[in-house]
């Protein structure tokens, strides 16, 4: 006997091209990656696909499961991982969205990479091992000797899963460990000690309190050696096949991220290798965390664009009230301020991503701009996040609450990247450190936006707004949240008057830089082309 009849359910969203984003694409093209525009569609289509959502959830589903010994007693200190985690993972590194740019000499290698990571994502937590490989190699550069040795293997595109000795293995993958448990981001105030040895290697003493995918191969981590806080390079395995004392005390329990390890270590004399000079810890490993950043803002990004597409996907399809919900116009405007924001945070990340490219290359004033620019773009795009997602989440309703639709997951993610690589505080007074010490910073945001003026009223009004607000050192450090949400409205702002949709453009000037504009989403002003806005974000099925 059946009960009831199942109709006005919403079809599953497979079977779509998750890279048919116009704003990625046409970033893709500016920034001078086009010529990866054909495998970045094959890689959307994959990510968009019922195989690689099922792995996803798997992966989520089955969470990694510490080891510490063998069944003789034997220390191992081994992860396992349920096998839809490596099939994710073999896509990324297959596809180069780990190291790969930096063994690539075409232009725009490094933006290609950014829209493959932004593309693929069916699960957010493979792509932390993925984000560390790809930051590791600049800043293993500090170290020639190191790089010439390691570096083939981590841009190699072949996983290689497993802990045996680096050298013996096909490709690799590097991991992070810097914070401790009295300081966290407070790096300088670590306690763990490096000894040199007289071979020129040193011995590691000490904690860690997160150490970022402990799986990997090779692990970039911050000790005190005799001069001072000093980078190193440690391996899990040495190369005479033994297990360096890098020993896992246990995995992180938490919110989000949950497919990926995160893991409790000690340094029982473990052993590791100079990177850079001693007492230049920070300074050398610096360039890892402003990469692991743009990787932040990529992943914040793709995430807003998962949940609006989600979200529309969902009105389009479900019915309330005797309409679809995606005629209704009160659901019309949350959609569309959905979209809005979306669009802001890639036109702003491939941006980013092309400053990487060139300032990888040498181009000094790209440099510059990227140095403001990353941290600007880390501290708001990450922050705005969690919002969009909690939004995204409520258009489908109770059907929205449940883990089946993702939703739950994706909003459980939306914290991390904030936190990731410093805190929302962090990343606002490294701004401030930045336009004061190094002031062709400054004036490489100001050409960029500057080449936007006079294409709209109310970006110009909001260029002079934060100018008086910057000429204003009253307080600064405790406006610092202020200033940087306006450098960064104001960066979206001009990319979006120059290269983005004219009604995405005049709904963010006219609600973000004019003001007319409430507190939540689905209070845009009227008079504006909603239509255009969400067709841009409708997902193409079949």
């Amino acid at each position: 006997m059946t009960t009831h009849e199942v109709v006005n359910q919403v079809p599953p969203l497979v079977g779509h091209d998750t890279a048919d984003d116009p704003a990625l694409l046409d970033g893709l093209a500016r920034e001078g990656a086009d010529w990866a525009a054909p495998g970045l569609r094959e890689l959307g289509r994959l990510a968009g696909g019922e195989a690689a959502g099922e792995h996803g959830r798997l992966a989520n589903e089955h969470p990694p499961v510490l080891r510490t010994h063998d069944r003789y007693g034997h220390r191992v200190d081994e992860v396992e991982f349920h096998p839809s985690w490596h099939e994710l993972m073999r896509t990324a590194v297959g596809h180069g969205l780990h190291a790969a740019p930096w063994a690539d000499d075409r232009p725009g290698a490094h933006v290609a990479r950014a829209a493959g990571f932004y593309v693929w994502r069916p699960d957010a937590g493979h792509g932390c091992p993925i984000s560390m490989t790809y930051a590791a190699v600049p800043a293993l550069r500090h170290s020639p000797d190191l790089a010439a040795r390691y570096e083939p293997l981590l841009t190699s595109t072949e996983y290689d899963f497993g802990l045996r000795p680096p050298e013996s293995k096909r490709g690799l993958l590097a991991g992070m460990s810097m914070t401790e448990k009295q300081g966290g981001s407070d790096v300088r105030a670590n306690t763990t000690t490096a000894r040199p040895e007289p071979d020129g290697s040193y011995r590691l003493v000490g904690h860690k309190w997160f150490t970022s995918a402990p799986m990997c191969d090779l692990f970039l981590t911050l000790a005190q050696a005799p001069d001072g806080l000093t980078c190193f390079l440690v391996p899990r395995v040495l190369p005479d096949g033994g297990r360096n004392p890098m020993r896992l005390m246990r995995l992180k329990d938490k919110l989000g991220n949950r497919s990926n390890a995160s893991a409790e270590i000690e340094y029982e004399h473990a052993v590791a290798w100079r990177v850079g000079g001693e007492g230049r810890g920070v300074r050398t490993i610096i360039d890892m965390v402003n990469l692991t950043r743009l990787d932040c803002v990529i992943g914040a990004a793709a995430g807003m664009r998962q949940g609006v597409t989600t979200a529309v996907h969902h009105a389009t399809h479900r019915r309330a009230f005797g309409r679809y919900l995606a005629e209704q116009p009160l659901m019309r405007n949350v959609l569309a301020d959905l979209a809005v924001e979306s669009e802001a945070a890639t036109v702003l990340m491939t941006r980013l991503a092309g400053a990487t490219d060139r300032s990888a290359r040498g181009d000094a004033g790209e440099t510059a701009f990227k140095r403001l620019a990353l941290a600007v773009g880390k501290y708001w795009v990450c922050k705005r996040w969690p919002g969009h997602a909690a939004e995204a989440l409520e258009c489908l309703g109770g059907n929205g609450y449940v883990e089946e639709s993702g939703m739950p997951r994706l909003f459980r993610e939306s914290p991390l990247n904030s936190i990731w690589e410093g805190s929302g505080n962090v990343a606002a007074l490294d701004v401030l450190r930045a336009l004061t010490r190094e002031p062709q910073v400054l004036a490489a945001y100001e050409a960029e936006v500057a080449t936007a003026a006079g294409a709209d009223p109310r970006l110009d009004a909001a260029v002079r707004a934060v100018r008086d607000e910057l000429a204003d050192h009253t307080d600064l450090e405790l406006r610092a949240r202020r200033v940087v949400e306006r450098l960064a409205l104001v960066l979206q702002g001009a990319l979006l008057v120059r290269h983005g949709h004219p009604a995405v453009a005049d709904a963010f000037c006219a609600s973000r830089l004019g003001g007319d504009h409430g507190q939540a989403y689905g209070t845009l002003p009227g008079g504006l082309d909603l239509a255009a806005i969400i067709d841009r974000a409708t997902p193409k099925l079949g």
